[in-house]
């Protein structure tokens, strides 16, 4: 995996557990070296489109995005419905990995374009299953074009 370009993963979620859990899961799969945490929806929007206090990072975008449903500030919904309509930021894949499993959240997620929607499981073990394998998918395996 050393050959690999470095992965730069979002973690939009205001849990610090669950944000914990998420990067020690990512780490497991050598994911871990290019990863933010953010912890409210605004955050997420202005790490993406560099603004506020993301406004001088380093140009492109998250390799992949994860993405909690229930944030301060602006909800995910909204967060992900502004990055999947602007021709900028569409291509990103989105991941929600939230606690809802709400058929109403799921639904309103793949209608604004979601790419895959996770229920947070409650054991630690399985959660940290399901976050390496989506994180592997979504970060590593999965191809998107290179103009985004």
């Amino acid at each position: 995996m050393s050959d690999l370009k470095p992965v730069e993963i979002l973690i939009a979620e205001d849990s610090e557990t669950d944000a914990e859990m998420t990067m020690r899961a990512l780490k497991r799969k050598g994911l871990a070296n290019h990863v933010t945490w953010v912890k409210d929806g605004q955050e997420a929007l202005d790490f993406v489109f560099r603004t506020g206090a993301y406004e001088t990072r380093a140009n492109g975008h998250p390799k992949l995005i994860l993405l909690d449903l229930k944030m301060p500030k602006v909800d995910g919904i909204e967060v992900l419905r502004r990055i999947k309509a602007d021709e900028r930021t569409k291509m990103i894949p989105v991941v929600m990995l939230t606690s809802s499993a709400e058929e109403s959240d799921i639904v309103r997620s793949y209608e604004l374009g979601v790419n895959s929607y996770i229920v947070k499981p409650v054991k630690f073990d399985v959660f940290l299953e399901e976050v390496s394998k989506a994180g592997c998918y979504w970060a590593v395996m999965n191809k998107v074009p290179h103009s985004h």
